[in-house]
């Protein structure tokens, strides 16, 4: 069953926290923070007035790099990232973007296969996390 959701975009400083409790538990925020933050458009999920999800898009020349994709363990398998995608993917089309591309864990692949990303190359480590790049061509 979907959880009802909110989309709405955020702040950068709005993500550090669920990023840091999702995706490096026993880091701190000062980890979670990427080159680049400021001038990204970030999207926050929300349920019930709480921030329950985040998302980071980045841009250069049409091509829209997403990262840190993150929900908070008790909301997930709720279809918030799945709001979260639906939200990213309409804004890269109104703004005519030509790719839409991450580094994903390999682990959540096949989430975003789904939403039509297909791995390119071969799976490469970084700080000890196993990720893949995937990617989806867009003509809107």
């Amino acid at each position: 069953m979907e959880k009802e959701v909110q989309i709405e975009q955020v702040v950068a400083a709005c993500t550090w926290r669920i990023r840091q409790q999702v995706l490096y538990p026993q880091g701190h925020l000062r980890d979670v923070q990427v080159d680049g933050d400021f001038d990204a458009v970030h999207f926050g999920a929300y349920h019930a007035h709480r921030l329950i999800g985040v998302v980071s898009l980045f841009e250069k020349d049409c091509k829209y790099q997403f990262r840190k994709f993150a929900v908070l363990p008790d909301h997930q398998q709720q279809g918030v990232g799945s709001s979260l995608m639906r939200a990213m993917l309409d804004v890269v089309q109104i703004w005519n973007g030509q790719l839409l591309w991450c580094n994903a864990r390999i682990d959540a692949a096949p989430f975003y296969e789904k939403f039509g990303l297909s791995i390119v190359g071969q799976p490469f480590n970084k700080n000890q996390i196993d990720y893949v790049r995937m990617e989806k061509a867009l003509s809107f």
